[in-house]
């Protein structure tokens, strides 16, 4: 078993951490971001790590200075660091601290994808697959030498929410697998074909805003791709309306009708005009308010055909 060092903050990283201690690794430390406000109060809220982390009574190190904690974890000799959707660069010194270095698990098909939001653009860009790697960090971001690889199909109705917990359990997986290879002396790491990498860039929220001109099938696949964060939204009334489900004819039967207007109305959904087909809003959420349903929705809003949607 392994001496580990774990760096991670999101969620995604959850399965790795729960599976490294099922396996029977050693955590020496989990390290995270610290505590952040969230919510309407602001409160100070713990990273999804800490939270797992906590709960699996592991050590945890809320790092505001990663040089100074690295130095401090020369001390516990750890033999492999993780990091997963830390959310910081490893500095170089941090790079060579454990005995075979630090290995990292990210959402794509490296060298596709490096960056901070490789889900979501992988919808956005309507690949048909996409996968995890396994990789040994260097000083360039998501670019160091790989050792294990596995595709998996995104399917039509996957929201970034849904494909990242599969493969997130999929990369725990491959964690495990990887760092046994390199207990028994039998990895093999391959270099990244610079030629082929691309970058996903985390997304703004201005990237949610929908554009009603874009065809239904678009739309549907913003809504999907930026769950949650920063969600698809658009205006009505002057409020802001989140999208959260939605389904598209993409034939184009709206000859006539203008981008953004509320064709048809009922328990089902609010059906609405785009530049090519028409949505189907299942589920939907007004500032300030809960998610709901179509049916809720309506129950207590009245929305008439013929309204028209537009960009905030």
């Amino acid at each position: 078993m392994m001496r580990i060092l774990v760096f991670g903050t999101a969620t995604f990283a959850i399965p790795s951490l729960e599976l490294l201690v099922a396996n029977g690794h050693q955590i020496l430390a989990c390290v995270t971001q610290p505590d952040r406000p969230q919510g309407r109060g602001l409160a100070l809220k713990p990273s999804p790590v800490k939270s797992a982390a906590l709960g699996l009574g592991l050590a945890v190190e809320e790092s505001q200075d990663l040089k100074t904690s690295l130095a401090r974890f020369h001390t516990l000799q750890p033999e492999v660091g993780v990091v997963i959707s830390y959310g910081r660069l490893i500095p170089s010194e941090g790079l060579s601290l454990p005995r075979y270095g630090m290995l990292g698990v990210h959402p794509s098909l490296l060298p596709k994808y490096r960056g901070a939001s490789p889900i979501a653009w992988a919808i956005l860009n309507v690949e048909q697959t996409t996968g995890v790697t396994v990789f040994r960090l260097n000083e360039r971001l998501d670019a160091g030498d790989i050792a294990l690889q596995q595709a998996v199909t995104i399917e039509p109705q996957d929201t970034a929410v849904r494909l990242s917990e599969r493969l997130a359990r999929l990369g725990a997986e491959l964690l495990i697998e990887a760092i046994g290879l390199l207990e028994r002396g039998e990895v093999s790491f391959k270099p990244q074909d610079e030629r082929q990498a691309t970058y996903a860039p985390k997304l703004t929220k201005a990237q949610g805003q929908i554009d009603w001109h874009q065809s239904a099938a678009s739309i549907d696949r913003l809504i999907r791709a930026t769950i949650p964060w920063p969600g698809a939204y658009t205006d009505w009334h002057g409020q802001s309306m989140k999208l959260w489900a939605t389904s598209f004819d993409s034939h184009n039967h709206t000859t006539h009708r203008q981008p953004g207007e509320v064709l048809s109305v009922s328990p089902e959904g609010l059906v609405v005009a785009t530049g090519e087909g028409k949505l189907l809003i299942q589920e939907l959420q007004v500032a300030g308010r809960r998610r709901m349903t179509a049916r809720d929705f309506l129950a207590g809003h009245a929305i008439k055909v013929g309204e028209i949607l537009r960009r905030r």
